[in-house]
């Protein structure tokens, strides 16, 4: 593993009066990093009465390791979250999007959680299909996504048509432009063959598998696979794009993740409250 030169960036909001007794943990997905959380999911959760955080894994937004990024492992994200985790004195749920739905599976294979959630994710069978998929059916955009893992720009077409199905200003674009970045080449492979999650080997939390209609990058499709593997229902979002979080029916998301956390969470939580519809 690498060695890791400071301290991880971790975006916290907490919540004016803390009814909830279990935190929630955000992992971001590739090309990301945790300000996607902070925008609509860490004020609403918080507002719920969560103390909700972000981090952002080694080598992206503030945290150390850009500099050498091709290096790092996906065990490297893992031990990244695995580091956060032991901070809480009371154990988080887990809440993964795409690239960090994988982490958090692999997670789950040396932690037990009191739940998780796999938000688009990767599904344990690997990015493989996922590729295939782009290949045949949006090549422009897997050239898009090529080029950003090599260090390159991507267009505000391209980057659109990756993370939402639903009306976005382009100034909202121009502004998530300036804040994607290249991924680590070595995980994108990991996720692709060498080091896929083994879903006998994994601790078994209540679960939540949340997908997106519109996805190009994780279809329905591959939110379904995710679900068979882990032996849990998946709920397919109709009409919304990859970054689900950002998109404009996000408090949908949101809402969906409130109504089921006190289920999974009733033996240490009260019944949850939903967000403001003005958050």
């Amino acid at each position: 593993m690498m060695k890791r030169h400071g301290p991880l960036e971790v975006i916290t909001r907490t919540p004016h009066v803390r009814s909830r007794p279990v935190p929630l943990l955000f992992v971001h997905g590739a090309y990301t990093a945790a300000w996607c959380w902070d925008e609509h999911f860490l004020p609403c959760f918080a507002e719920a009465g969560y103390e909700a955080h972000a981090l952002s894994l080694s080598g992206h937004g503030g945290s150390p390791g850009r500099e050498y990024l091709d290096l790092i492992s996906l065990d490297d994200y893992v031990r990244d979250v695995l580091d956060v985790l032991d901070q809480f004195d009371t154990p988080p749920v887990l809440i993964g999007h795409s690239m960090g739905g994988m982490v958090v599976q692999k997670c789950l294979e040396v932690r037990q959680v009191p739940a998780a959630v796999l938000m688009a994710s990767v599904p344990p069978q690997g990015l493989w299909a996922s590729a295939v998929g782009l290949v045949m059916r949006k090549p422009d955009l897997m050239s898009e996504l090529n080029s950003l893992l090599a260090g390159g720009a991507t267009s505000l077409d391209a980057l659109r048509e990756a993370l939402f199905a639903q009306p976005v200003s382009m100034e909202r674009l121009q502004q998530m432009a300036s804040r994607v970045q290249p991924e680590s080449a070595r995980v994108i492979w990991d996720m692709t063959l060498f080091n896929l999650p083994q879903p006998a080997r994994m601790h078994r939390p209540p679960m939540l598998v949340l997908g997106a209609e519109c996805d190009p990058i994780i279809p329905p499709a591959l939110t379904e696979m995710t679900s068979r593997a882990l032996g849990v229902p998946a709920h397919v979002f109709p009409g919304m794009g990859h970054g689900m979080m950002l998109e404009a029916d996000w408090r949908k998301v949101a809402q969906r993740m409130l109504d089921w956390l006190p289920g999974a969470l009733s033996a240490v939580q009260p019944e949850v409250q939903g967000c403001n519809a003005g958050a």
